[in-house]
């Protein structure tokens, strides 16, 4: 390890290794696959970033944020390692430069996201492309037990022994054991390859604090006012309250903004920056905020309202002193907002009669062939699924051996030239200049744009699909045309027997339904973590299967003898008292045939679904009236009125 230890002064400027680093540097660079599951802000990077030096080609990292990897690709380069990423923010220019890198050698590691292996163009050209290493950031995305299940994580095995790629490393902050053998197993990863370094960090003070909610804000201000000029997060679960809750404070005389999904990309970038920089020392935000952020001195991380899960909760407090300077975690919490929590989760639950809907698509299909083709989109709309709980239905098809994926490819490819169709056709050889004609002879012409029409152009070519498509993006790159792919379609075998087996669509409710508990059963958790006599920091590094943790910390707030009465959530007027018919008949009228209990439940809870965006409930009088009640209730209230 002379040489790690040499490349790790030369590039990042360290004498040292932190813990778990070099064990997992080693096992890479002794061509091994490993896990690095390392507390947040622990320099699990540095792991795939130094070996990337001296492998001798490609290393192919999929990150799930595009945050994610511009801060990474920036320390990268700050240090001389060429490195890049492809993303949708890029011109044709910029990813035709990234391609060329690629292509040549001169880039060793490339960014992307796990989407980006859906893309048609891109498996075929980083198909020939030799890959050292894949890296998955955030590992725990594959597994159907973490806590932010991405059903394309779960191709990526099947990806890397179709680029056979030879070693993979897996990089996480949060899982638990259940997690871990989980991804260990899926990607063939020996136990002795996994590296534990342990989940507690002694200088974050873990605190609860039982509170009504209406007192929250006022304690916030008091709690903040002995925290001047120090830097901090205040985590909340709505976009509005996040802006309501920096409104009070700015009244108070703190400089903070507001950040959430639903503000524009410029704006959201700008914000981060200003807080980056320490222009705006504390940002109120939803979990839309935080991934990607590297900044050393934040002070204080608040959850104003309950963490989504305990891995947010986890993951969140990690971006607090990341120094190693002492740093304050405080939860606010009472049971106003488990509802809302809850709520989400029922949210991407399908109903039977969508899966059985799905399920019938592929059944007429079947009828003339074993061959199925979707648009996702399409389907999530057709069939009122979110398009991610679409995705997973798809998975847990595959899982039941119903279908196969086979490949994706784009519907349509439209480009327009950027120079003059002969001093295109002059830069090739006879053979190949009548291969480029014919692709454009056969496309269909517009103004400007031409449409692409690979059946066509088979008539004359045949199975010449793949070859025009290498052409296109060859003549892209080289910026001779301007290529753009739209509608993604994804071609699956289909297995009638499987297909046709009784309960079929029961089975895979039922799927969703134990999903569903088990993430409820999390929330809960939460309440009874928070509200514990046992030590925080202890029981976290416990759920986390932390090897290290043994004994009490001795600074939460539980240690400090501060334990959490979590106030029971204010007082709900019942739901018989509601009229039905004045709150929901707008909704009925507008949804028609498809009216059930649970579509008008989701309506009333505030959840969206891909038929009221279609249909623009959200403009509908009664949309998240209920949002703090319980869903099971008002889908008990809603049944006893239909």
């Amino acid at each position: 390890m002379d040489d790690a230890h040499a490349l790790l002064k030369q590039y990042f400027g360290f004498s040292a290794f932190r813990t778990g680093q070099q064990e997992v540097v080693s096992k890479i660079l002794n061509g091994q696959s490993a896990a690095a599951i390392f507390p947040t802000g622990s320099g699990k990077s540095l792991c795939y970033q130094l070996p990337a030096v001296t492998l001798p080609n490609l290393t192919l990292v999929v990150s799930p944020l595009l945050a994610l990897m511009q801060d990474q690709l920036a320390y990268l380069d700050a240090r001389g390692i060429s490195a890049a990423s492809i993303d949708s923010t890029q011109t044709p220019e910029q990813a035709a430069a990234v391609l060329d890198g690629v292509t040549d050698g001169s880039i060793k590691v490339l960014m992307i996201s796990v989407e980006r292996l859906n893309n048609e163009r891109f498996r075929r050209f980083i198909s020939g492309i030799a890959i050292s290493l894949l890296v998955i950031d955030e590992a725990h995305c594959i597994s159907e037990w973490g806590h932010n299940f991405r059903p394309d994580y779960l191709k990526l095995p099947s990806y890397q022994r179709m680029l056979n790629i030879p070693q993979v490393l897996l990089l996480t902050a949060t899982a638990t054991s259940k997690v871990i053998a989980d991804m260990g197993s899926k990607f063939a990863i020996a136990p002795e390859n996994i590296t534990l370094t342990g989940f507690y960090r002694s200088n974050l003070h873990l605190n609860a604090v039982g509170i009504k909610e209406a007192d929250k804000s006022r304690f916030l201000v008091n709690w903040l006012n002995e925290r001047q000029r120090t830097s901090g997060i205040v985590y909340v679960t709505l976009q509005k309250s996040a802006e309501i809750v920096a409104k009070y404070l700015q009244a108070n005389g703190y400089n903070v903004l507001a950040y959430h999904a639903g503000m524009d990309s410029d704006e959201r970038k700008s914000i981060q920056t200003r807080f980056m920089s320490g222009e705006v020392p504390i940002i109120v935000a939803t979990i839309a905020f935080g991934m990607g952020i590297d900044k050393s001195d934040i002070r204080f991380v608040v959850h104003y309202d309950l963490p989504k899960s305990i891995e947010n909760y986890a993951q969140e407090i990690g971006r607090a002193g990341r120094d190693g300077k002492d740093s304050e975690c405080m939860v606010l919490a009472n049971k106003d907002n488990l509802n809302v929590l809850e709520n989400f989760v029922f949210g991407d639950t399908p109903e039977l009669n969508a899966i059985t809907r799905v399920i019938d698509e592929i059944k007429s299909v079947a009828q003339q062939s074993n061959i199925w083709e979707l648009m996702l989109n399409q389907l999530s709309t057709s069939s009122n699924i979110r398009p991610l709980s679409l995705k997973t239905l798809l998975v847990y098809l595959e899982m039941q051996g119903v279908i196969k994926p086979k490949y994706s490819y784009f519907a349509e490819y439209k480009y327009k030239l950027q120079t003059s169709l002969e001093a295109m056709l002059s830069r090739f050889d006879p053979e190949r200049r009548h291969f480029v004609k014919a692709i454009v002879d056969t496309s269909v012409k517009a103004k400007i744009w031409h449409s692409a029409d690979l059946n066509q152009l088979e008539t004359i070519y045949p199975n010449s699909r793949g070859r025009a498509i290498k052409a296109l993006d060859y003549l892209d790159q080289k910026q001779l045309l301007e290529l753009q792919s739209k509608q993604l379609t994804q071609v699956y075998d289909v297995y009638a027997a499987e297909l046709n087996v009784d309960g079929l669509a029961e089975r895979l409710y039922q799927q969703f339904s134990i999903k569903e508990s088990s993430e409820i059963e999390r929330i809960n958790f939460l309440v009874s973590f928070f509200g514990s006599d046992r030590c925080l920091s202890l029981q976290l590094a416990q759920y986390f299967s932390d090897p290290n943790a043994i004994t009490a910390c001795g600074h939460c707030s539980v240690c400090l003898n501060h334990i959490a009465v979590l106030p029971e959530p204010a007082y709900l007027k019942p739901l018989i008292e509601y009229d039905f018919q004045q709150i929901c008949a707008e909704a009925v009228s507008k949804l028609k045939s498809h009216t059930s209990a649970v579509l008008l439940t989701r309506f009333l809870c505030g959840l969206t679904t891909p038929l009221f965006t279609k249909l623009k409930m959200r403009q509908v009088q009664g949309f998240a009236q209920f949002e703090r009640y319980r869903f099971k209730e008002v889908l008990a209230w809603v049944e006893q009125q239909l």
